[in-house]
């Protein structure tokens, strides 16, 4: 047999991981898998470039998509036609059922940032999936607690994992297949015509696109799976995540190549930043202060996200803002002043025009929704505000010398501890975690970890005296380990050894990983046998 699965079967993964989808699988790598590996090398190729001193710029060979004004992307689908709140989350059982009943428009499923792509978790969150569209997922959890769903729930969209990421238990021929296409794959095959029948659709969320070429080779899976399933062309719907500086170049090319398919934007924020560094790193004028000052005020994330808005509402496309990842606290005070940011926050996305925006935990619900309410009203959306009082150039793009903020010693003890407590719950197989009243994510772990590289490589100084070297990164790595070590079993304390060592090749080597995720990955959370 071509493909096989080398990850164990536990309960019930049959029913996801039978023979007609991998079949599909099988025709999905077929088709698409030689030109995910040129989508990868041609990163790799524009990496260096940027190393060596090239910057992005709009492309000159797509000015004529750009300037042609009568091209639109297809009209809402049921479902997506209001999406003033979204809610993401993991696809764990608990989660699955709070998030759908939320009260958000929008659950966004993700396998992506907010999940451990553990064996368990991939294939127990479709199972997961499946029930909810079933409506067969209530469960009660140990401590008694009933969860059910009700009667009104939100919209699901899957974002599947990106194209850098492989999994490693599915193989083809001798080789792991893509993730995308193992995450999009099994969700669409097991549900497409399920929620054809309840009166929505497979919808998704596109993440880390880095091109318009990118674009095309999803909007080719598109077509490909529905003419599989025999569902009509159109059917799916995408939502892509603006979440690389390359791809800022590049939104209305999105656009156009997924237009029969997209259902618009999203003003990443955290994978954005990220990018930056990752891409600039090397640069001593694109060096950013403290993670807590690059807001989405500050110049060339205001001008992203404006030129988000404008390029959405030109093409009938929805604009959808960033997270709001503050946890609620049981602290009064803590709650008051993180409540008013995430309030200011959503009142700023929709008096740009926005047409909805992200939150973290069911408690931001309400405080997302006020601020759309007051400006949408009963409206859908506000597709129709074109904001053509927006311009926006390069060189606005590529402002992050303008930030204002400094490097401070407590913003470089943040990210240590950031990034060293998301590692160590990502390797125990949790990928949304509540870190100082935060729900970070592997986006933000990247951004700790790339500003701590940045710094070092740079000798940037700190405000108050002195500067980031390596030996600062260790003495604060030290000092965070041995506070999390205390109480902790042997079996936990290995586990933090093997999140410091994560932490050491990634923010304290030579080099610049592209993504923690994937040696991280291939190294612990890979069953032994296959790895």
């Amino acid at each position: 047999m071509r493909i096989q699965v080398t990850g164990r079967m536990d309960d019930r993964f049959a029913d996801v991981l039978d023979q007609k989808a991998l079949d599909f699988l099988v025709a999905l790598d077929g088709e698409f898998a030689r030109r995910r590996v040129q989508v990868l090398d041609t990163r790799r190729a524009r990496r260096a470039r940027y190393a060596e001193g090239q910057l992005p710029g709009f492309l000159p060979e797509t000015r004529a998509v750009r300037e042609d004004p009568s091209w639109r992307v297809a009209p809402p689908a049921p479902g997506l036609v209001d999406r003033r709140v979204e809610i993401t989350g993991p696809t764990d059982r608990r989660m699955t059922v709070n998030a759908l009943n939320s009260g958000a428009q929008v659950w966004l499923a993700d396998f992506e940032d907010a999940t451990s792509p553990t064996w368990h978790n991939v294939v127990t969150g479709q199972l997961n999936l499946i029930d909810a569209i079933d409506r067969r997922i209530d469960f009660t959890a140990p401590g008694g607690k009933r969860y059910a769903l009700g009667d009104q729930t939100a919209t699901i969209v899957v974002r599947p994992r990106g194209w850098h990421l492989a999994e490693k238990h599915i193989v083809v021929d001798g080789r792991p297949i893509s993730a995308s296409l193992v995450d999009f794959g099994l969700y669409f095959y097991h549900c497409a015509q399920r929620l054809v029948d309840a009166g929505r659709g497979p919808y998704f969320y596109l993440p880390k696109l880095e091109s318009h070429l990118e674009a095309r080779l999803w909007n080719d899976v598109f077509r490909f799976a529905q003419n599989y399933v025999g569902i009509p062309q159109g059917t799916i719907r995408a939502t892509t995540l603006i979440e690389t500086i390359t791809a800022a170049f590049e939104m209305e090319e999105i656009l156009y190549e997924l237009r029969e398919h997209s259902a618009g934007l999203n003003a990443g924020r955290w994978d954005y930043i990220f990018s930056v560094i990752k891409n600039f790193g090397n640069r001593d004028d694109f060096v950013l202060p403290d993670r807590s000052a690059v807001t989405m005020t500050v110049p060339f994330m205001r001008a992203y996200s404006e030129l988000l808005v404008r390029t959405c509402h030109r093409r009938g496309a929805h604009a959808i803002g960033g997270m709001a990842a503050f946890i609620p606290s049981r602290d009064p005070e803590v709650n008051r002043v993180a409540l008013d940011k995430v309030r200011a926050d959503k009142e700023r996305e929709a008096g740009d025009g926005f047409d909805g925006s992200w939150v973290a935990h069911p408690g931001l619900v309400p405080v997302c929704r006020e601020a759309f309410d007051a400006v949408l009203g009963a409206r859908p959306n506000q597709v129709e505000r074109q904001r053509e009082d927006v311009t926006v150039t390069a060189d606005d793009l590529l402002a992050v010398d303008r930030t204002p903020g400094q490097v401070t010693r407590d913003g470089v003890c943040g990210n240590v501890a950031v990034a060293l407590r998301y590692f160590d719950a990502w390797l125990a197989g949790t990928g949304a975690v509540a870190i100082f009243d935060l729900m970070e994510d592997a986006a933000t772990a990247e951004i700790s970890r790339c500003q701590l590289w940045q710094w070092i490589h740079h000798g940037t100084p700190l405000a108050g005296g002195g500067q980031v070297t390596a030996d600062l990164v260790r003495s604060m790595m030290d000092d965070e380990l041995a506070a999390l070590a205390r109480d902790r079993s042997a079996p936990e304390r290995d586990r933090l050894a093997r999140a410091a060592g994560i932490f050491s090749g990634q923010a304290l080597g030579e080099d610049l990983p592209a993504f923690f995720t994937t040696e991280a990955y291939a190294r612990n959370l890979v069953e032994p046998a296959y790895r």
